[in-house]
Parts: C-alpha cells; sequence; structure tokens
C-alpha cells in the first residue's frame, strides 16, 4: 500500500514547448512511501519480507524515488500512463523512444527528442526499484531494510565477480560496481574466502593465495596507501584488465530487495486507481482525464525486471486489480531478474564472460511448458485474470549473450508457440545498446561497434500495443526466427554459415546455459554460493538467428539498415588482445563495412558484394531505401512520421560509407 507521495519539484518541461494535442508539459518529481503486510498473501512470496523489522502496524516499510512527465493540463492527455522501469538507477525511456539525448534529469527542450511520447499524449512515469543502489543526483533508488534472525545478523556464503577493463586498478567494491551496495564480508579473515582468477569464463580457476589480496581499500586520489574495508576487494598487484575474479566469502545483512515488486504495484496502482494517498494528499494523475491504461517498459536488466514482477504475482495489486495492461520488455532475451533471493544482486548481467552462475532461472518463456532440467512445468504467464498483454522485443545481441531463444523456444531446440497475448519480435542484426546517433567504434574490440539504431520500430509497436490494449486490433505478427524453417541455428553452424571475410570468422561463441543445480533452497530464495554443474555439461539448447550471404539476420523486422545494406551487422563482437582476447565483448556487435569497389573488394578476398555492384549512385540507394519503409509502414514497423528522418539518415550514411576518409576497414 502506498502510505504518502510527496511532490518536492514541479517544473516546466521542455520551456513549455506545446506538444500538439497534449499542449505543454511539467515534470512531478519526489518520494513515494509505502508499506507491506506480511501476511497479505499477495506478498508471501518476498523473501525474508518476515525477518524485516515491522512499524506499529505491523508491516515493512520502503520509500522510493518517483518522476513523473505529465501534461499540464491533465484533461488533455491521451488518458495513457507508459511507466518506465528504470535500468540500475537510469531513465532511458526517453532515449531509446524519443531519440533524445542520454539524460537522468530530462527538463530542456533537447530532452524531449522528437517529442513522441508528448505528440501522443502519454504521461511517463518512473521510478526506484533497485534497492541495493548506492543514492546518486538523480538516480531513481529504492530504500529497503536489512533482514536479520530475530535482530541477529544473517550470515551466508555468497558469490560475486569482479571484472576491470583497464589497468592500473588495485581495489574494487565487493558488489563488482560503484554504483552497488557490496554486501559486507562478515569478517575480516581471508582465509575463510576463495579468491580465483581466470581469463576465460569456460576456463580453469586459479586459486589466489589468501595472504596476496585482502578485504581493504585504496586511500584514494592517488594514493596507495589502503585501509581495511569489509566491502571491498583488494590487490596489492592490480587486477588484471578482462581476467574475472570470482571471490565467495562469508557475507552479513542481506536487504529485502524483493520489495522492488511491491513498490512499482502500489505506486502503478495508487496512481492509476485512488485520488489520494493515506495521508490525504493528492495522486498527481487525478483531477484531469481519467487513466484509462497503463503500460509498462523496461530495457535490458529493467525488461528482466518486468518479466519477473509479471511471473512473481505482482500485477496484481493488494485490492485485486490489474497494475499494467501490458508490458513491453526490450532487449530483455530470456532471463528474468537475480532480485527475488537472499543476498541477490540484480545489478548483474549473465553474459558469456562474466557472470556465467547467477540465476536467470526457468521459466523463460511465457507460456507454460516442461523444463528440461527438472521436469516441472511453469511459465511467465499463468494468471490469466491479471496477466498482461506483451510485446516482446529483443535485437540479435539477446540470442548470443542473453539467451534470447529460450524465450520462443523449449529449452531442447524446438520451437513453442506464442501465447495469444503475446507478440515477439527481433530487430534483426542489431546490438543491445545503440540508441540514436550511435556511431561504428572500435574501442577494446576486433571489430567496429555496431550502430544501428532502433527507435522508428519501438515506436510503431508502442502505437499497436495501445490499439491492442483498446479495442483489440492485434499487432503485427511476431517476427522471430525459428528453428522449423531455419532461420533459428545452432552457433556451431555459424562458423561455416557466415561469410568468409577476412579477419572477420565468427567464432560460434555464445553464452551457454548449463543444468546447475543451486541447491535445495532455490525455491524459497536462497542459493549455494557454488553451484553444481552436471559431470555430463548438459544444458539447455542456445541458439542464435541465422545469417544471409552478407552475415545480416534473415529473420526478424529488417529496416533499411538490413534490407538495403551498407555493411554486415551481427549482435556479437570479440574482446581485442588488451583484454580477454576472442571472448564476447559484453553487449556489442559489429559492424563490417562493405569494399567501396569491386576491385577493393577482391584485392582484399572479401566475397560480399560491393557497394559500387549494389547502388548506382545515393540516388539509386535511396530509391531502394524509400521502398523499404514503405514496406514497414504499411506491415505495421514504423510510422510514417519517421519516414522522412529515416530517409534523411540513409542518405548520410550512404555518403559516409562510400568516404574512403570517413571510413575503417576491418
Amino acid at each position: 500500500m502506498l502510505s504518502r507521495f510527496v511532490a518536492s519539484r514541479v517544473q516546466p518541461f521542455a520551456d513549455g514547448r506545446e506538444f500538439e494535442a497534449a499542449g505543454a508539459y511539467e515534470i512531478v518529481a519526489g518520494k513515494a512511501y509505502g508499506e507491506v503486510a506480511p501476511e497479505d498473501p499477495l506478498n508471501h512470496g518476498i523473501v525474508n519480507l518476515s525477518r524485516a523489522p515491522r512499524n506499529e502496524r505491523g508491516a515493512v516499510e520502503y520509500s522510493c524515488d518517483v518522476h513523473v512527465l505529465r501534461p499540464k493540463d491533465t484533461r488533455r492527455g491521451n488518458g495513457r500512463v507508459l511507466y518506465e522501469a528504470p535500468n540500475r538507477g537510469s531513465k532511458r525511456a526517453l532515449m531509446f523512444l524519443n531519440d533524445a539525448p542520454e539524460c537522468n534529469d530530462p527538463v530542456t527542450p533537447e530532452h524531449a527528442g522528437n517529442g513522441f511520447l508528448m505528440r501522443w499524449g502519454y504521461t511517463w512515469v518512473t521510478s526506484g526499484w533497485q534497492g541495493d543502489l548506492v543514492p546518486w543526483k538523480d538516480g531513481m533508488v529504492l530504500d529497503v531494510p536489512v533482514a536479520t534472525d530475530q535482530g541477529r545478523p544473517i550470515r551466508r556464503l555468497v558469490r560475486t565477480e569482479i571484472c576491470v577493463n583497464r589497468p592500473g586498478v588495485y581495489s574494487r567494491p565487493l558488489s563488482g560496481d560503484p554504483r552497488v551496495r557490496s554486501y559486507a564480508a562478515a569478517g575480516p579473515n581471508t582465509s575463510q574466502a576463495e579468491l580465483t582468477v581466470r581469463m576465460r569464463s569456460y576456463g580453469q580457476r586459479e586459486v589466489i593465495p589468501h595472504t596476496d589480496w585482502a578485504f581493504a581499500v585504496e586511500g584514494g586520489n592517488g594514493s596507495r596507501e589502503t585501509t581495511p574495508s569489509a566491502s571491498h576487494l583488494h590487490l596489492p598487484d592490480g587486477f588484471i584488465p578482462g581476467a574475472v575474479y570470482e571471490l565467495v566469502y562469508m557475507a552479513r545483512d542481506p536487504l529485502v530487495l524483493g520489495l522492488g515488486f511491491a513498490a512499482v504495484r502500489d505506486l502503478v496502482s495508487f496512481l492509476r486507481y485512488e485520488t489520494e494517498d493515506g495521508a490525504g494528499s493528492p495522486n498527481p494523475l487525478a483531477g484531469g482525464t481519467r487513466v484509462e491504461k497503463v503500460y509498462a517498459w523496461g530495457r535490458s536488466q529493467s525488461g528482466r525486471f518486468l518479466r519477473d514482477l509479471v511471473y512473481q504475482g505482482f500485477n496484481e495489486d493488494e485490492g485485486g486489480r490489474r497494475v499494467f495492461d501490458a508490458i513491453a520488455p526490450h532487449a530483455s532475451g530470456g532471463g528474468r531478474m537475480f532480485l527475488n533471493y537472499e543476498f541477490a544482486r540484480p545489478v548483474t548481467s549473465c553474459q558469456q564472460h562474466t557472470n556465467q552462475l547467477e540465476p536467470e532461472l526457468f521459466p523463460f518463456a511465457y507460456n507454460i511448458m516442461e523444463d528440461p532440467q527438472t521436469g516441472r512445468s511453469d511459465g511467465i504467464l499463468k494468471r490469466p485474470a491479471t496477466d498482461p498483454l506483451v510485446v516482446h522485443t529483443q535485437t540479435s545481441t539477446e540470442y548470443w549473450q542473453k539467451r534470447g531463444a529460450l524465450a520462443h523456444t523449449d529449452g531442447r531446440g524446438k520451437d513453442v508457440p506464442l501465447p495469444d497475448r503475446v507478440r515477439m519480435y527481433l530487430v534483426a542484426s542489431t546490438q543491445h545498446n545503440a540508441p540514436y546517433g550511435a556511431r561504428a567504434e572500435r574501442g577494446k574490440t576486433r571489430h567496429l561497434s555496431n550502430p544501428l539504431s532502433i527507435g522508428s520500430a519501438l515506436r510503431a509497436l508502442i502505437i499497436a500495443m495501445d490499439r491492442w490494449a483498446t479495442d483489440g486490433t492485434a499487432p503485427p505478427p511476431s517476427q522471430i526466427p525459428r528453428s522449423a524453417d531455419g532461420t533459428l541455428a545452432t552457433p556451431e553452424s555459424l562458423r561455416t554459415g557466415f561469410p568468409a571475410i577476412p579477419g572477420a570468422a565468427c567464432t560460434g561463441l555464445c553464452n551457454r546455459q548449463l543444468f546447475l543445480d543451486y541447491g535445495e533452497g532455490v525455491a524459497g530464495g536462497v542459493i549455494d554460493a557454488r553451484p553444481k554443474a552436471p559431470a555430463d555439461g548438459a544444458g539447455y539448447s542456445i541458439l542464435v538467428p541465422a545469417v544471409d550471404a552478407d552475415g545480416n539476420d534473415v529473420a526478424g523486422i529488417r529496416l533499411p539498415w538490413i534490407t538495403v545494406p551498407l555493411a554486415t551487422y551481427t549482435g556479437w563482437n570479440l574482446q581485442s588482445e588488451e583484454l580477454a582476447e576472442g571472448e564476447l565483448a559484453g553487449l556489442l556487435g559489429s559492424c563490417i563495412p562493405f569494399s567501396r569497389t569491386r576491385a577493393e573488394r577482391e584485392a582484399g578476398g572479401d566475397p560480399r558484394t560491393s557497394l559500387e555492384e549494389r547502388y548506382r549512385n545515393v540516388d539509386d540507394y535511396l530509391r531502394q531505401v524509400l521502398a523499404s519503409i514503405r514496406s514497414l509502414v504499411e506491415a505495421g514497423f514504423m510510422l510514417a512520421a519517421d519516414m522522412d528522418g529515416m530517409l534523411a539518415d540513409s542518405g548520410q550514411a550512404f555518403l559516409d560509407a562510400v568516404d574512403t576518409q570517413q571510413r575503417e576497414r576491418p
């Protein structure tokens, strides 16, 4: 239940700019205070809730940051709220849906981007749900209590991984991320812990003697002096860039992080259904156009959060009402969250190189099916009375790094029919994170990064989702690779199925998922720090999109960048010799440009047709792009309002590609 909503700031947005029918917008920022009754059956699933301190009413309290962007005249809105679950405390919806610059306090006209959400009259709401974040300016944080054993500290062996990407690092927080609070070591004795290192995720762990490291931290400001710290790992010789350091240690004081689900449920239910909070203060969305529909959008970590919120039963409020009519998890792959556990670490992202052992567990799909590991049946959508509609979008990277195929296969490699309430789309050959304006750049990677932006597709699908929830108009059919038609393939097959581009071979390396045993307590949110792997190496079948002769994904929503390509674009990239060479490079994809001329192509041994062989000139290229754009608009994968911008961006991309002074060859 939401006890209080306190607005600390109300101010105009975008200098009072008028957005068509919705008019001017304003910001309402503040804090929400809530309390959760452990005895309520809807809250029973929150791990350690019964061990949290209670107030005089026997409830557990929390508070979270809230940010609202609403029409100043709420009567002019469209009656729809788009709730964004922030990613590690950061706002991302305006960045990816409005093509706006990254900003955690959007205020100026520039922060409106193309104005998409405002032009359509949406109210945008976001709030803190991650309870272990270190508070920071404009970050969306949730405050939750520590669980105890009747007042005594809870201690348990936990596992954490630390990986740095630059030399000269000697101390790191035990969380592995300075944005996140660490679970403090229960004692300073390193002999009671085990620290290992390896350069390859699937390689042999080497034990680091307990005398060669400490629970300590450097003084900072260039000082090499250290002081004891129960929340830091210190290596006197420094961390090796790219190496995976795995620490198993006795930790204390777990946070009740599962309250993040209740905090979102209670806030959104209040905004949707109530006129005032428990203290009599008004609902900031009341008094104007009635809130008719509420949708949720989350990207990557927060997309997984939304999937898990629904799975854990928090799309039903304490009055038995549906919270979200529809959710749009983007770039979540087949994962849920390492959140509702004792000593959870929701900041982590299980990838091929790091955090392989984090519990991103079955079920992965929305429909109920049998788990190949345990034989039990389960699914994300299993509460028909309150389950939302789902528009699930993912990039090619999710198949390589986030086990995206498990969201629509049975874990054995066979397709499963999607539930009627679900639409799923791969945006072909795109990488996990490429906002509007991204450029192909080479960091500590073998190839240039993948710059393809996908905002045009995401915007069209938001509108399609709205129509689906409003009047039942079905969105476009799902566009995903499938085993049955050969568009979903084994990673190993891409070693030969990928074009033989000199210096750009596909190794087939992906984020596998073994049948790990986390112990008998896993159902109650308590996991073993050292999960057991099967001796035979058995695991779920991980599949990836098949590619065409250029190396671009065959299936999915193929934007003009792919139907009229200038390069090969992948969802994977490889680390360079500066790090763990040959391992997958985080959530980055690759851009491998085509040769400019036939002579250049033949001289380099490139099997892909050159630009001059494909397109007579920029006008020829743009004619083909326009045809592709029109087909996407007709199919419902692009809005007509985005046509001119896409055409202009394509023309500039072509000119950049043919200018050899602006291109970097692989």
